[in-house]
Order: C-alpha cells, then structure tokens, then sequence
C-alpha cells in the first residue's frame, strides 16, 4: 500500500496503474485521489469519450468489467470512476480475473468508502499486484493539529499554535471541512500567519471562550476564568452544546486519572498513552498535580451526574444547561 501523497504525486507525473482500489474509514484521501485521477489523466477534449463516472448502487460489476475492457477512442487511455464502489461488497470478488490480466489503456477506480478488502483473498493480492490499494484511515484527534499545520504552510502560510488547536478542536477530524477552511483563511491572511483572531474573525472560534479555554482554566484551577467562559457558555448555548463540553472535560479527568496510573511520564510515553498531541503533556502534568487521583475519580461521577441532569433525569425544575454547566465548575473547585 502507498500514501496518498505519493499515489498523488505518481498521478501527476504520469505514472499511471490501470487499477486504484481506494478503500477505508476517511473519505478525504479516497476523494483527493480519485478527485486528481478524474482531473487530469484525461486532457479534457478526451475526456467527453472516455472518462465515465458510475455508481456502486446503480450498476451492476458485470457491466463495469465490461466496460473496463473496452479501448479508448482517440486517445491513450480510458478513465472509469466507480463511486460509492462500497455498494458492489458483495460482488467485489468478480474483480479477480480482471485484476489479474487488467486492460492497460484502461484506469479502473474504485471509491470504497468504509469498507476494506480481505488482505487474504486473491481479490486484494491480485490488485496489489497489477495495481494500487489504498486503505484511508481515520485519523486520531491527537493527530489533527500536525495535519492542519502542515496543510497551511502546503498553501504558503503559518499558523499560530494556539490557532491550530482552536481549529481542531471547533472542527474536529473533518480533514475535507478544514481543508476548506484553510482555503478560505488563505484568501483573507495578509501577513502569512493564521493567528487566533484571524481563526475568531473567519471561522466564527471565539479565542477567548471555548472549550479549549475551559479546560485550560479548569486544569490550573483558574477559578475566575472558568466562571467568565461557563456563563458566556450559558448566554450561547446553540454554539456551545454542554454534551461537548461534558465530552472534553470527561476526558480531560479520564487523562488525569491514567497520567497518575503512569510510572513513565516522560514527554513520549505520556503523549502515548494519553492519546495526545506533546503539546499537551506538560499541562496534563499540571493538571495532574492540580487534581490527585482520589479528586480526579470523584471529578468524573460529578461529570456523569451533570450528563444525567442534562438529559432531564434528577433534576429540579427547568435548570438550563448554563447553570448545570455553572453547578458543575462549583462542585469541582469546592473538592
């Protein structure tokens, strides 16, 4: 299996397989490859006779093998994109005996999306033999921030640390979400560098009042802070949901409680077993020596008591997210 920077980079310099199985959990890198196939093998006067795009749920394997067979006219090769390939699952072992003998003007493209092929059937060997196989996967939130940095200075750009973490928590692993917004930070960035008021004036991120802010203030027991973020949480609670809130802070303590269970803390291994990016391992460890292991635990049954009340068992009255939310940060400092 190759990565999609250098499939991509083979695509560009002409050097082409006749058969791309693009399979996997993340659909960003199954689309980027199938996107520049589509884009430039075929110069667009050949494109009109000899690219076809189809549909897994909408054709049969029979009839994709049979027009993969066929030679392109006026031209060298032949483009056939099969989308939503996942769809053929079940007949996906027609595939062999093509695979094994493919039409060489031909570019077989299979978007495979959630779905893997069975390493241990001739299928999968026969492809990787005459072919490409790609497997796209899902890539761990600890891991977006790097990527997001990388993608900005791919477009010539910067970025701030703090910016980086904003977008990556705000957006999550959406690769193809914050690819979009990179391009648009591109457009409105002047200096070269993406700070955390460019990221709160064209992405809509307060720098100042979210989760990432929260969690910060909750782990060096910034009482005042955590206070001023919860109630601008209460007065805009549509942009910031306590089920989220909840989440990070859950695994904030969770984090808390396996840093102390740890015999080695160095950088490496915290980030490791914490599952998360170095940058953090240092305010883990604060956080850590903020909250002993006894706290950390009982930290975590408030945060599953005020998930419960959130969701309106055991709880008094109409309380709104904001005050649970408010009860909640009480609760924690008072142990």
């Amino acid at each position: 299996m190759s990565d999609a920077a250098n499939i991509i980079k083979d695509i560009k310099n002409k050097k082409i397989a006749p058969i791309y199985f693009l399979s996997g959990d993340e659909p960003f890198y199954i689309d980027s490859i199938s996107k520049v196939i589509e884009n430039e093998v075929l110069t667009e006067d050949e494109k009109g006779f000899n690219q076809s795009v189809l549909y897994g749920n909408d054709v049969e394997m029979s009839d994709i093998l049979g027009l993969a067979k066929q030679f392109p006219m006026g031209a060298e090769r032949q483009v056939l994109i099969v989308k939503e390939a996942q769809h053929l699952s079940r007949t996906i072992d027609q595939l062999e005996s093509y695979a094994a003998n493919p039409q060489t003007s031909t570019v077989l493209v299979f978007n495979y999306k959630g779905k893997t092929l069975d390493k241990r059937k001739k299928t999968y060997k026969e492809i990787q033999k005459n072919g490409i196989v790609f497997e796209s996967k899902k890539m761990y939130d600890n891991q977006i921030p790097d990527w997001i940095e990388n993608k900005v200075k791919s477009v010539g750009l910067s970025i701030d640390p703090k910016a980086k973490f904003l977008m990556a928590e705000f957006i999550g692993n959406d690769l193809a979400r914050l690819e979009n917004e990179v391009e648009k930070l591109k457009i409105v960035v002047n200096d070269g560098i993406i700070t955390p008021e460019v990221i709160e004036k064209n992405i809509g991120i307060s720098k100042d009042y979210n989760n990432f802010e929260l969690r910060k203030a909750i782990e060096t027991k910034d009482a005042a802070r955590a206070f001023k973020i919860a109630k601008y949480f209460g007065q805009n609670p549509k942009d910031n949901p306590l089920v989220v809130t909840l989440s990070i802070m859950y695994q904030c303590f969770s984090n808390i409680i396996v840093y102390h269970a740890l015999t080695d803390k160095s950088q490496a291994n915290v980030a490791k077993e914490l599952g998360i990016h170095p940058f953090f391992v240092k305010d883990a460890a604060t956080a850590a020596q903020n909250y002993p292991l006894k706290k950390a635990t009982r930290i975590i049954s408030l945060l599953r008591e005020a998930d419960v009340k959130s969701k309106g068992v055991g709880s008094t009255g109409n309380v709104s997210d904001g005050e649970l939310l408010n009860e909640l940060i009480v609760k924690i400092f008072a142990l």
